[in-house]
């Protein structure tokens, strides 16, 4: 594989969040409604598509949650296929349980559910009391475990040492994420990539409205690297489509999507999805990157 330049998407790839944002999703549904999901149902919203951002993918499930108190019987895997099926993301969600349950029905459930509560409840989950208020600006709440919450410190760091220094070296290095950009930088400082990537090679979910997999960004960054050929490395289906997404766009260089197994991915099946997608390779971990680019 050839490339100039690699840009690393974070969660999941540089950050494991199966104990942070993953498990912020069900506790947030969980402390508004009194319901939620399951851990590994989390996966299929994020295979379906048009779920970078976590936000939307808790309203997505809490829409489902409250849905089948009104009769929706569809299981995880038919709903999420369905919003596959529909283009992906919260409209293609909204879609389905309308198609599913009826106008009167959707108008009961759209009037209980509340994305600005979701929200809320997941920034002081994820975040914990005093980064909260320093970057949400808002009061911590009583019914929330202040000792618990704070998600945001349960990321153990993937990306070694050795394979950061070996990239920082040998290519430029650019940053594609749906984080916001303040709790980008937390990770990346606990990485060691917030002194060595500049703003100027960093997009975050403050930088762009489309999202993934729009390919805006990839694209952008490749210009701003005057790079012949890109590989992006990310942990979704999501991440692969930006990739190809790039490679229509813009074919004057070379795109190269690559997935790895340590997010929501894992084992026989997520190479499977991978390559389906168009995946240039699947790697068990970001720190065999430096190997595969110079093989």
């Amino acid at each position: 594989m050839n490339a100039d330049a690699v840009v690393l998407d974070v969660d999941g790839v540089l950050v494991d969040v199966a104990d942070s944002y993953r498990r912020a999703i069900l506790e947030s549904i969980e402390h508004v409604y009194g319901r939620t999901i399951r851990k590994e149902d989390v996966q299929p919203f994020k295979d379906a598509g048009g779920f970078n951002n976590d936000w939307e993918l808790t309203d997505a499930a809490a829409l489902y949650v409250l849905a089948t108190e009104e009769g929706y019987d569809a299981s995880i895997d038919e709903f999420t296929d369905r919003i596959a099926a529909e283009g992906g993301g919260l409209e293609a969600a909204e879609t389905a349980v309308r198609e599913g349950i009826g106008a009167r029905a959707t108008q009961r459930v759209t009037d209980r559910w509340d994305r600005d509560r979701l929200r809320d409840v997941f920034q002081q989950l994820y975040l914990g009391p005093e980064l909260y208020r320093g970057l949400e600006g808002g009061e911590f709440d009583d019914d929330i475990d202040s000792e618990d919450a704070g998600f945001i410190h349960d990321e153990p760091v993937l990306l070694e040492d050795a394979a950061r220094e070996r990239l920082l070296t040998e290519y430029d290095v650019g940053i594609l994420t749906g984080r916001p950009e303040a709790e980008a930088e937390i990770a990346l400082e606990r990485v060691g990539l917030e002194s060595k990537v500049s703003l100027e090679h960093r997009f975050t979910m403050d930088d762009w409205e489309e999202g993934k997999p729009h390919p805006r960004a990839l694209t952008t960054l490749a210009e701003r690297f005057d790079a012949d050929a890109v590989a992006f490395v990310g942990d979704t289906l999501d991440d692969v489509r930006t990739a190809v997404n790039a490679s229509e766009t813009d074919p004057a260089r070379e795109y190269h999507g690559v997935g790895v197994l340590t997010g929501g991915l894992t084992g026989e099946e997520g190479h499977r999805k991978y390559e389906r997608e168009g995946a240039s390779a699947v790697l068990e971990s970001v720190n065999d990157l430096p190997a595969l680019l110079e093989s």
